[in-house]
């Protein structure tokens, strides 16, 4: 295994992707980070959706075998997302998966779990990529990393960078997500490729120290969820970590509430297919349509989840 250290866990995936040949079809889940296929579309691979499963919320792994029965050479790889930080890998499909379809390239998406710099055993996954940026359960402002197989082909590529075609493509996205319209890609420079980044036992110290603090916060912010908000509205105890997830009817009621009060909270996330690709995306639509993300990250107080609980009590 090789470890890679990068400003963005998508320059990695760009890195990584930019290699990849035969240039075939990445099968994606549909509930992922609009940044996911947005990078691929600057590597020039095409994409297509896979709808979750009911059951897992995650990639519907018996459409990913039916796709792949149906037609393998169509298919060059599959991204695997862990939805709300799921940390559960089905590695025993992707080994049975892999010894059927050899050619696959299987990308383990790990960003929204919790960041682990033991190196994967042996086994199906190829890339296994990991977060440190906005928004992850250790949150450091910069970074990505990811363990790559000896054999998984990897270059690095130095990008002009600007923030405004960051902010650009991001505003784009967002808005045909929210208004169902197709997203159209022009490429520009929103990657950050090359950035003054710490060592590398030094970033492992710096996240580890930040993993420690970040566990303990969101630990006592979920225990004041869930002693004031009924049980049967959260996701199982294992998609609770990144955000504390409600499936709620009367969505935007609440959301409404919560912003009124002059709290927040968030809505991840929107199926893209349709948007971004095609492929399937119902069940994730229906997810997205009933899912509250409540926020339990360094920025949010006891306080302030204590207010959010007792405005979800009463709004349902």
């Amino acid at each position: 295994m090789r470890s890679i250290l990068a400003p963005r866990a998508c320059t990695i995936l760009y890195n990584l992707l930019s290699q990849v040949t035969p240039r075939r079809v990445f099968l994606l889940p549909a509930n992922i980070c609009p940044i996911v296929p947005a990078t691929f579309f600057k590597a020039g691979l095409p994409i297509e959706f896979v709808d979750i499963s009911s059951d897992t919320l995650n990639m519907d792994l018996d459409e990913v075998e039916a796709r792949l029965e149906r037609d393998d050479r169509t298919y060059g790889g599959l991204l695997y997302a862990h939805t709300y930080g799921d940390p559960l890998t089905p590695n025993s499909f992707f080994q049975e998966i892999k010894s059927r379809f050899p050619q696959l390239l299987i990308i383990d998406d790990r960003c929204l779990c919790v960041p682990d710099f033991v190196q994967p055993r042996s086994g199906p996954v190829d890339v296994t990529l990991y977060s440190t940026g906005y928004a992850k359960i250790v949150d450091i402002g910069v970074g990505g990393f990811a363990f790559l197989r000896e054999r998984v082909p990897y270059q690095h590529h130095s990008l002009t960078f600007r923030k405004a075609d960051l902010d650009k493509i991001e505003a784009a996205y967002k808005a045909c997500i929210e208004t169902e319209a197709a997203f159209s890609y022009v490429d520009s420079d929103w990657l950050q490729a090359d950035a003054d980044l710490p060592g590398w036992d030094d970033y492992q110290r710096r996240v580890m120290d930040a993993l420690k603090l970040s566990i303990e916060h969101r630990q006592s912010i979920n225990a004041v969820y869930n002693s004031r908000i009924p049980s049967q509205l959260g996701l199982p105890r294992d998609y609770q970590l990144w955000r504390f997830s409600l499936r709620v009817p009367h969505k935007q009621k609440v959301l409404a509430a919560i912003f009124a009060a002059g709290l927040f909270a968030s809505s991840h996330y929107a199926s893209l297919d349709g948007i971004m690709g095609a492929g399937g995306g119902r069940k994730a639509r229906e997810l997205a349509g009933q899912v509250i993300n409540l926020f339990n990250d360094q920025h949010y107080t006891l306080d302030m989840a204590e207010r959010t609980a007792e405005i979800v009590r009463r709004s349902l």
